[in-house]
């Protein structure tokens, strides 16, 4: 699934080849991609029209706002924007949005495409079809429509997201912290990728407990959080599989990953194998000599 760095890289992609361009139209070609409105038919014609403002993230949702041109009744009038809803894009499992020539051959996997001005095309491309797209009405916010905008916690690199915060929201956790850093009501757009590289930068042992963690070791586990994402931004994301940015290139920190994906392998520091473990149905990767399961420092 894309993770925070995935789905900023996206966002930023999209920024730079779509602002400004107005959607002329579209076509569903799987009605269940659409999650809001009901009828696909609505969601087209909600977007017709609108052009895009600017491209927001939120955790791993996209958020596109829209704006509507306005007509011009006396020569003295200048033309003022109004608002024309937000479209919303969750990527979930694996999910791609494309820009494309309108020529090129249509993806087997393709479930939305919206027709740009200038002959172009974003294509919502998505093989699990787990995926959602919303267009969220004039006058609504975001979160009264895509309700899983609601429980996010704060940003990583927002001030809300501290070493007090986190400290707060682990002190009497009993679950372990790999976990804890997989829940979107802690931190918002972490997922298993980023989750196992800061724990091992950390040299934390994913089973430990939130409870028996030292204010030193949460305080190394939110630098790392940090700077893992940063990192992974920077190279453009991870592809292990489906993921693509705008223009179809694949992220590049999966070939620096420390431990994710890398089981079996020597780890990069003490040449341990690197092992793997399940913890709540998700996969744990970890150097057993780098991160030693012990109860407290």
């Amino acid at each position: 699934m894309p993770e925070l760095p995935e789905v900023e890289t996206v966002r930023r992609g999209l920024q730079q080849v779509t602002l400004n361009r107005t959607i002329l139209g579209g076509n569903v070609l799987l009605d269940r991609a659409i999650a809001h409105p009901v009828s696909s038919i609505d969601f087209l014609t909600g977007l017709r029209g609108s052009a895009i403002a600017a491209w927001q993230r939120r955790g791993k949702y996209l958020l596109a706002k829209l704006e509507r041109s306005t007509e011009c009744f006396t020569p003295t009038e200048a033309q003022s924007p109004q608002p024309g809803g937000w479209l919303g894009v969750h990527l979930r499992m694996t999910g791609q949005l494309l820009w494309f020539d309108p020529s090129e051959p249509l993806q087997k996997h393709t479930r939305v495409r919206l027709f740009f001005a200038g002959d172009r095309e974003l294509r919502f491309v998505d093989q699990r079809t787990f995926g959602h797209m919303w267009w969220v009405p004039p006058g609504q916010q975001p979160e009264s429509v895509m309700t899983g905008l609601q429980t996010l916690g704060p940003e990583p690199f927002s001030d809300e997201f501290s070493v007090e915060y986190l400290a707060q929201q682990l002190r009497n956790g009993r679950r372990p912290i790999k976990n804890a850093l997989l829940d979107q009501t802690l931190v918002a757009g972490v997922g298993n990728i980023y989750a196992d590289e800061a724990l091992f930068l950390s040299n934390i042992h994913p089973q430990t407990l939130c409870t028996d963690l030292t204010p030193v070791q949460i305080g190394r586990v939110h630098k790392f959080v940090i700077q893992v994402l940063e990192t992974s931004i920077d190279a453009g994301g991870t592809t292990f599989s489906n993921f693509l940015n705008v223009q179809g290139v694949n992220g590049n920190y999966g070939r620096a990953a420390w431990v994710y994906n890398r089981t079996g392998t020597a780890c990069r520091v003490c040449d341990n194998p690197i092992e793997r473990l399940k913890l709540a149905g998700r996969s744990a990767h970890f150097c057993s000599q780098c991160q030693p399961h012990t109860k407290s420092e």
